[in-house]
C-alpha cells in the first residue's frame, strides 16, 4: 500500500490460530468482560444509591468504574468479535476510533488516580481542611479536568496519528489499535511530530507519577504516626486498595511501552498488551472492595434489597 489514503482496514495480531484455541480465548474474554461488567456496575450501583457513600473518595471511585467499563469495552468485544468470526480485520473508522477512546479512557483515568492520590493525602494528612479543599464544588471540577484531559490528549493524538502517511503496509502486531504500532507502518521521517506529543505525555505522566509517590510517602509518614491501631487500620484500608490499583496500572503500562527492543515477540505483546488494558478494569472492583468495609455493607444492602 502506497500511503494511507489507499488502506481502508486494518489487520490486527490474532490470539490462536486455530479454531478451537479461538473459541476458547472467546470464552474466556466473555468471562472475564462480564466480570468487569458486573463489578464495575455494582460499585457504580452501590455508591449512587446510597446516601453514606456521597463522599469525595466514593465520588472518585464512581467516575473510575465509569471510566474502566469504558475502556474495556473499547478493546475486548472487537477481540472476542473477531475470534469468533475468525476473521482479523478492522476498519480504519474503527481503527481511528478505538485509538481515540482508548487513549480518551487511559488518560483520565491516570489523571483521576493522580486526584484520588490527593485526596487520600488530603483526608490523612491535613484532616481539617478536607471539606474546604474538596468540597462537592471542587470535586466535581476535579473530575472534569480529568476527563477534559483525557479527551484533549485523545484529539490530538488521533488526529496527528492518522495524519501520518502510511507506508508500511496495514499488519498490526496487536489485538487492538494502539498508536505505537500505527507509527510502525508509517513513511520513514513522517512521524516526529507524533513522537514529540508522545514524549510530551510522558513528562506529564512522570509528574503525575511524581506526586502520586510523594503523596504516599507523605500519607505513609502520617499513617505511623496515629497513636491507635484502629485508626491506622482504617487509614491503611483506605489507601492500599487504591495504592495497588496505581501500582497495577502503571506497572503493566511501562512495562508494555518500555520494554527492551530485545526481548519483544508477538507473543510477549499481545499477553502485556493485555494485563495492562483488560486486567486492572476487572481486577479493580475486587481489589477496592476486599478491604473497604463501607463498601462492602453497601454492597451487601444492594444484592439483599435485590
Amino acid at each position: 500500500m502506497s500511503n494511507s489514503s489507499s488502506i481502508t482496514e486494518f489487520l490486527l495480531l490474532a490470539f490462536a490460530d486455530t479454531r478451537e484455541l479461538q473459541l476458547l480465548h472467546f470464552w474466556l474474554f466473555l468471562g472475564i468482560y462480564l466480570a468487569a461488567l458486573l463489578g464495575n456496575g455494582l460499585i457504580i450501583t452501590a455508591i449512587a444509591c446510597d446516601h453514606h457513600l456521597h463522599t469525595p473518595m466514593y465520588f472518585f471511585l464512581l467516575n473510575l468504574s465509569l471510566l474502566d467499563l469504558g475502556s474495556i469495552s473499547t478493546t475486548l468485544p472487537k477481540a472476542m468479535h473477531n475470534s469468533l468470526r475468525d476473521n482479523r480485520d478492522i476498519s480504519y473508522l474503527g481503527c481511528a476510533a478505538q485509538v481515540f477512546f482508548f487513549l480518551f479512557l487511559i488518560s483520565a483515568e491516570f489523571s483521576l488516580l493522580t486526584i484520588m492520590a490527593y485526596d487520600r493525602y488530603v483526608a490523612i494528612c491535613k484532616p481539617l481542611h478536607y471539606g474546604t479543599l474538596l468540597g462537592s464544588r471542587a470535586c466535581v471540577h476535579m473530575a472534569a479536568a480529568a476527563w477534559g484531559t483525557g479527551f484533549l490528549w485523545a484529539v490530538l493524538h488521533t488526529a496527528n496519528t492518522f495524519s501520518i502517511p502510511l507506508c508500511q503496509g496495514n499488519t498490526l502486531d496487536q489485538f487492538f489499535c494502539e498508536i505505537p504500532q500505527i507509527l510502525k507502518l508509517s513513511c520513514s521521517h513522517s512521524y516526529f511530530t507524533e513522537f514529540g506529543l508522545i514524549m510530551v505525555s510522558a513528562c506529564l505522566a512522570f509528574r503525575c507519577f511524581v506526586f502520586i509517590v510523594v503523596s504516599y510517602v507523605q500519607i505513609l509518614r502520617a499513617v505511623l504516626r496515629i497513636p491507635s491501631e484502629q485508626g491506622r487500620h482504617k487509614a491503611f484500608s483506605t489507601c492500599l486498595p487504591h495504592l495497588a490499583v496505581v501500582s497495577l496500572f502503571i506497572s503493566t503500562g511501562m512495562f508494555a511501552h518500555l520494554k527492551p527492543p530485545s526481548i519483544s515477540s508477538p507473543s510477549l505483546n499481545l499477553v502485556v498488551s493485555f494485563l495492562y488494558s483488560v486486567f486492572p478494569p476487572a481486577v479493580n472492583p475486587l481489589i477496592y472492595s476486599m478491604r473497604n468495609q463501607d463498601l462492602k455493607d453497601a454492597l451487601c444492602k444492594l444484592t439483599t434489597r435485590c
